[in-house]
């Protein structure tokens, strides 16, 4: 009891003076903008993660998981977990993404996962220079649009350990552009297209104190892509987190009240370190009332979000919504449904 006590210890040590770190670099650290390309793959999912401000690396147990670090995966609470939602985000940008774990065997052979997110810009112009009154050609409108389908694996490697990775495809269409115009005045057209393949990896630890949890996870590790002359890299991203439900302080039963805590450091490739907070409370496992707070982040701050969750025999079912302010763009709002069999 004494070494498990010390070992429980350690990590907790080692992760408030990683916390204390980044909040160092939250204060002092420089600014890193316009580094990486496929932004797309840094907008939040789930309608329960972002009502809780992101924080979630070291929460387990769903297939959104996946999504957050992989290794959340690795002790899910049924053989068969889903959801799917969608975001209305700023310039009438549409996401739509879901996910999918299977734990066969009730585990033993680890949890199996599917995640899948298509974007759609919507409508934009496309003109070329013109040596006319206007300087310009409309060409009439085209459709960009983003896509990407990964496949993970989560392990618990002991009652305390997990690990977890995700191998993804990346895909992003910016449309055909009219580079010219050949001897018969015909449009010479070229595609704006650029895929690759990408990591997740993420590990969870169970400390021992009550329900305290520790997380870490990498996303987005991949080789560098190009759009005709530019490199570029994709949103890679460091975090990690501490996650406890408060109640477990108490003698108060969990199934009428739960409050989980979390809070993550995040070091962005191209952007200042960040620290999120993430509240949920839980009123008789139906109601769930979110709050969160992004700290230094241009224009995200305080989110919240609401759920309602209802089990019938073996399935349960859930709906989640959350509210983002946007700085000086529209609020976003987030609509997710989560199954459970």
């Amino acid at each position: 009891m004494g070494a498990l006590m010390r070992k429980g210890g350690t990590v907790i040590s080692v992760a408030a003076l990683a916390l204390c770190g980044f909040v160092s670099s939250v204060a002092f650290g420089q600014q890193k903008l316009a580094q990486t390309g496929m932004k797309f793959l840094n907008v939040g999912t789930n309608a329960r993660v972002t009502a809780m401000g992101e924080a979630f690396t070291s929460v387990e147990g769903l297939s959104s998981s996946i999504y957050y670090n992989p290794a959340g995966m690795a002790r899910l609470g049924s053989s068969m977990d889903a959801f799917f939602g969608q975001t209305k985000w700023i310039a009438d940008i549409k996401y739509n993404y879901g996910s999918l774990a299977i734990s066969p065997a009730r585990g033993d052979y680890g949890v199996f996962g599917i995640m899948a997110m298509s974007v759609d810009y919507g409508e934009m112009f496309e003109t070329i220079r013109a040596p006319n009154p206007d300087g310009y050609l409309d060409l009439g409108t085209f459709s960009p649009s983003a896509k990407m389908i990964g496949f993970g694996y989560a392990k618990a490697l002991s009652d305390k350990f997990s690990v977890g990775g995700t191998v993804k495809y990346v895909k992003q269409t910016l449309g055909s552009s009219t580079v010219g115009f050949d001897a018969g005045d015909t449009r010479v057209r070229t595609k704006n297209d650029a895929n690759v393949l990408a990591y997740d990896f993420g590990i969870l630890y169970r400390t021992g104190f009550k329900s305290l949890n520790f997380g870490m996870t990498v996303r987005n590790f991949s080789k560098e892509i190009k759009y005709e002359k530019e490199d570029f890299q994709l949103p890679l991203i460091f975090k990690m987190g501490l996650s406890m439900n408060a109640m477990d302080l108490f003698d108060i039963n969990p199934e009428n009240h739960s409050f989980l805590i979390s809070v993550d450091a995040a070091h962005p490739r191209d952007f200042k370190e960040q620290l999120n907070f993430g509240g949920e409370y839980v009123f008789m496992q139906i109601l769930a009332l979110r709050a969160g707070y992004m700290l230094n982040n241009d224009e995200f701050g305080f989110t919240g979000g609401v759920g309602i969750q209802k089990a019938f025999s073996d399935l349960q079912v859930g709906f989640d919504y959350s509210y983002t302010p946007f700085g000086i763009f529209d609020k976003v709002q987030r609509i997710s449904v989560h199954l459970s069999f």
